[in-house]
């Protein structure tokens, strides 16, 4: 006589796959939950110095994801960078350039605590003074490109008087959507990472530095 089958194994087997499905979802979910999450992209992509940004920014004007974005870009947040050609820091300042914008805040009556004329250049890696300095470096550049961001970006790596040629024998017409027409690779490839990361920032901290932003746009407008 056949031994009657084994209900009892295909009775656990029915109830272990839905409990495997429902942990399944339910990770599933979890994985969802972070990644659409703050969160996780403030993990991925963290704003250090957030105080001493927001400050630099509100003082001078510029939007503070905007330095945020530079600094990502220039420096991936590493205060002991020095490029090959010098430049210092978080926003890598060129001492020359450092040297020249103290010189134009004490020219104002402004002046950036620690550092000034003869200053030597250790001192231009500290954080509050390289952010300070190249906050004032964005707004400076902004305003002679007449507001456009996108222009100033530009000088900021390639300098000023290059990026005027530019503009001036229509080589670019200074826009985002048209950086494939700046003849420097290296300073097209700056632009579009920097307003990469600046687009990141907005998603994942525009609301929390709106206030922040409004503030700086209002000191902009009064400078």
């Amino acid at each position: 006589m056949a031994d009657p089958p084994h209900s009892g194994s295909s009775h656990w087997r029915l109830i272990l796959i839905p409990k495997r499905m429902m942990v399944s979802i339910l990770l599933l979910i979890v994985v969802v939950a972070l990644v659409t999450s703050n969160i996780f992209w403030r993990w991925m992509y963290p704003i250090q110095y957030q105080s001493l940004i927001l400050n630099a920014a509100a003082s001078n004007g510029v939007d503070p994801l905007l330095v945020a974005a530079v600094i990502r870009v220039e420096s991936k947040f590493d205060t002991h960078d020095v490029s090959h050609a010098g430049a210092v820091g978080l926003m890598q300042l060129m001492p020359d350039t450092a040297q020249w914008i103290a010189l134009r805040l004490a020219d104002s009556g402004a002046f950036v605590a620690g550092y000034g004329q003869g200053t030597h250049n250790s001192q231009l890696a500290v954080p509050a003074i390289n952010i300070q300095l190249g906050s004032w470096y964005l707004q400076y550049l902004t305003k002679k490109f007449d507001g456009n961001r996108v222009a100033a970006i530009a000088a900021y790596n390639a300098g000023p008087k290059r990026v005027q040629q530019w503009l001036h024998n229509d080589t670019w017409n200074g826009q985002l959507n048209s950086i494939d027409k700046i003849p420097l690779g290296e300073t097209r490839h700056f632009v579009d990472r920097v307003f990469y990361n600046f687009d990141l920032y907005q998603r994942i901290y525009g609301n929390e530095l709106s206030t922040v932003q409004r503030t700086a746009g209002k000191l902009h407008n009064t400078a």
